[in-house]
Order: C-alpha cells, then sequence, then structure tokens
C-alpha cells in the first residue's frame, strides 16, 4: 500500500496556487488533489474548502461528486459563502445535466437551476458591501432559463379524489 506524503505548512499558499492554475488548465482532479492534500494539514483552510468545491463541480459532466460538493458547505464559515457556493454547486449540475441533453431532463435541470436562484437569493440578502456576485450568478440562471424555454417545472399530477360509498 503506498502512503501520502505531507506538505508542509509554508508550502500551503504555493499548493493553492497551484491548485488554482490546474482548474484554470481544466485539470480538476489535480486541484482537487492538491486540495485534499492541503486540508489533511490544515482542515479549516477556507481557500482549500472552496477550490475544491469548484474542483469538484468542475468535473460533473465526468460524473458524480455532487454529494461530495454538499457535504463541504457546513465547512465553510461565512453563511454567505455556504449559501453562494449551495448555488454554484445546484447551478454546475443543472449545466452539466443541460450538455447530456438526455430526453426528458427539462424538468430536472429547471429544479437545479431553480434551486441555485433561491440560494444566490439568500445570499443576496447576506452579501457583503460592493459584492454583487449571487446577483450575477442569479441572472445567469435566470437568462438560462429564458435561452432555453424547454426548461420547465414538471407537471402538477391531477389525482382524483376517492370517493367511498
Amino acid at each position: 500500500m503506498v502512503e501520502l506524503k505531507s506538505l508542509h505548512k509554508d508550502a500551503i499558499p504555493g499548493a493553492l496556487a497551484k491548485a488554482e492554475r490546474y482548474r484554470l488548465l481544466h485539470e480538476p482532479w489535480q486541484s482537487e488533489s492538491i486540495c485534499q492534500d492541503v486540508l489533511r494539514i490544515d482542515p479549516d483552510n477556507e481557500a482549500a474548502l472552496i477550490t475544491l468545491i469548484l474542483a469538484l463541480t468542475d468535473q460533473f459532466d465526468h460524473g458524480g461528486h455532487v454529494e461530495e460538493a454538499k457535504n463541504l458547505i457546513p465547512r465553510l464559515r461565512e453563511e454567505y459563502d455556504r449559501a453562494y457556493y449551495s448555488g454554484i454547486i445546484s447551478e454546475r449540475r443543472a449545466e452539466s445535466l443541460l450538455h447530456q441533453t438526455r430526453h426528458g431532463s427539462g424538468p430536472i435541470i429547471y429544479e437545479w437551476l431553480r434551486e441555485a436562484m433561491a440560494w444566490y437569493e439568500k445570499a443576496e440578502a447576506i452579501r457583503p458591501p460592493q459584492n454583487d456576485d449571487a446577483v450575477l450568478r442569479w441572472n445567469t440562471c435566470a437568462r438560462l432559463l429564458m435561452r432555453n424555454p424547454q426548461l420547465q417545472p414538471a407537471p402538477q399530477e391531477r389525482t382524483e379524489p376517492i370517493m367511498s360509498e
């Protein structure tokens, strides 16, 4: 069995810079690995948590990671960050499903986008001064819905009441 090596605490800033670079190079699995190394020695490192969440969402097109990303949210210190990055997870899940274009997935994509928008509204209500990131993301989701009219909520099923004798 191979054992992982530990980073030195002084190497964390450089490692996080590399993690961001790997995300930008579309190699999120590299970024994920680096963030996990940082979190092994500094479990509360906010930058590593956020970068790991983003690296996991970058991989939604290639499979799961949704629950793994969601499980990191409670570890974020600020309520704003918890709401904002919950929105990011939902929005990116919707986008990954939209790229897969499976028949009948419109209502599921719609629900993911509406969930993202609800998270962004919560973040907007508690945002720091001069930070409109949640507004920008909400508008992106709204435009995605406007450009894709096939994304609609699931039809409400009408059920007839059971009549007893």
